[in-house]
């Protein structure tokens, strides 16, 4: 029997061996399993009693290679309980080489959804296998990988009648053969539902279509968290290729909803403040994807950032420069990629209203100085813009109606980061070095004022990259192929050192 082991968002085909032979009854497994491997002992025998099948009351040896893979997880159950009625003498097909097997068996011979469906899917593909058999909970999401013919079955008795007469089975799935393949959900949400705001709505937009990170600073009720959650809603939608790799991340995770296939909306992720830096980045003994990169291709929103842990934000330097993530063990590392959209988001002070004209601060300075300090100045050089926010008044708030919806705002977006495809093949947030500056086109008075904003300022070399990548930015949303004085004034304006 033939299956697979997840590691990171890549798959390995896995040999199942089963010998069934005189002596003493018993179940030995070996091939490095974990403790949820060696727990499917139980499951296959109660699972094959429960399905009207005889189980073998002679000495099974279970090998799981190769044995230098650690085997985690329960969707090694089903070809474990087939290899053993294949031994048996229960299952009429000998030759099962062309088809992998996966699923999580119930004690009553039912088959549970299984993670990591997707990887698997593609990895049985390149291998050349023929057929996938599946929990049908993953029907749709393996249906995503063409050319390899599913056998979605809800238990052990259908999992033999499918090996033992496919042609059959076949027949008796077509009815259940969906016309159109799932989506994942989208999210809801509407920038024609801000009021006001029209500085931070002008940032996002300008994030938005470069993909630069973002930190929004306002007082409480400013709209901070109502902005951030609507800008995956203005990002262009996802390439079959990005959804591709969305998809694979969030089956690794577990986190795809029972008959829904590949993702349609953009990802937007916002952890909690008490997250662990493994729950941040990814980890685990058998590394499985944290929330940066559950964020890929999507929108990583920090709320209260200030109130993150230190030493969990410092994690981010890294994968928000190389737009992945390595995490290494003793045999194997795994990597996940994280091309995400910082958004963060923060209050003035401790207090939260510093600044604020109909609520008085009670902050000390010192008191001030010591929560801005909370983001490292590494940290905070890596925003390429930051907005402050005010509370809007209450007439402002009754108003009828908002702005532009956040339909008309994609549509500029995705016709700025078109001019940025055409010409550098990559969004202008990721321009790096000599590229930057051979590309970004300024003209003779943006670069006086560029040379007068790095001695008033005092710019890093980090922050003067980054208002370059900005100020390219807003010339492409303007459609102009050359950075003017104008829009690397408006770039210098959402820089803060």
């Amino acid at each position: 029997m033939r299956t697979a082991a997840v590691y990171g968002i890549e798959a390995c085909t896995v040999n199942v061996e089963v010998d069934v032979s005189l002596g003493l009854p018993g179940f030995t497994l070996v091939g490095l399993p974990d403790a949820s491997v060696r727990e499917s002992r139980d499951r296959v025998r109660s699972a094959i009693r429960n399905s009207g099948f005889e189980y073998p009351t002679r000495k099974i040896t279970v090998n799981l290679a190769p044995a230098d893979i650690r085997k985690a997880g329960s969707l090694f159950d089903l070809p474990i309980a087939l290899g053993v009625l294949a031994a048996s003498g229960l299952i009429k097909r000998r030759n099962v080489d062309d088809i992998m097997l996966l699923g999580e068996l119930s004690l009553d011979g039912g088959i549970q959804g299984a993670r990591g469906v997707l990887p698997i899917a593609a990895a049985a593909r390149r291998q050349r296998f023929r057929s996938l058999l599946l929990p049908s909970r993953n029907r749709a999401e393996a249906a995503v990988v063409e050319g390899l013919e599913l056998f979605p079955v809800r238990s052990l008795t259908e999992a033999v009648s499918a090996l033992n007469d496919p042609t059959a089975f076949r027949e008796s799935q077509r009815d259940d053969s969906p016309e159109s393949l799932p989506t994942l959900p989208t999210n809801d949400g509407d920038f024609a539902d801000v009021h006001g705001q029209a500085l931070a709505r002008r940032a996002l937009e300008i994030a938005a279509a470069g993909g630069h990170n973002t930190l929004m600073v306002g007082p409480p009720g400013a709209g901070k968290t109502m902005l951030a959650r609507r800008v995956s809603g203005i990002l262009p939608p996802l390439s079959f290729e990005e959804a591709l790799e969305v998809t694979s991340i969030h089956s690794v995770a577990g986190l795809i909803p029972s008959g829904s296939g590949l993702a349609s909306q953009r990802p937007f992720r916002a952890p909690h403040h008490t997250i662990s830096d493994i729950g941040l980045v990814g980890g685990g003994s058998n590394p499985r994807p944290g929330e940066i990169s559950l964020a890929h291709h999507g929108v990583l929103f920090l709320d209260e950032i200030g109130e993150f842990s230190r030493h969990v934000l410092e994690v981010l330097r890294q994968p928000m420069e190389e737009g992945l993530v390595r995490i290494s063990r003793a045999a194997r590392t795994a990597t996940f990629p994280s091309r995400f959209m910082l958004v963060g988001a923060m209050n003035p002070c401790p207090c939260g209203f510093n600044g604020d004209e109909m609520r008085r601060c009670r902050c000390t300075p010192q008191q001030i100085a010591r929560y801005h300090n909370r983001l490292s100045g590494p940290l905070r050089d890596r925003m390429d813009l930051t907005v402050g926010l005010t509370a809007l008044p209450a007439r402002e708030l009754s108003a009828a109606g908002g702005g532009e919806t956040s339909e008309e705002i994609r549509a500029r977006i995705v016709i700025a980061r078109d001019r940025q495809l055409s010409r550098i093949g990559n969004l202008n947030a990721r321009l790096e070095g000599r590229q930057l500056r051979e590309r970004a086109g300024l003209s003779k008075g943006a670069r006086e004022l560029l040379d007068a904003a790095l001695a008033k300022l005092t710019l890093t070399a980090r922050g003067h990259d980054r208002v370059l990548r900005v100020a390219r930015t807003i010339a492409d949303l303007s459609g102009d192929d050359t950075v003017l004085a104008q829009h690397l004034g408006e770039a210098l304006q959402f820089r803060t050192e």
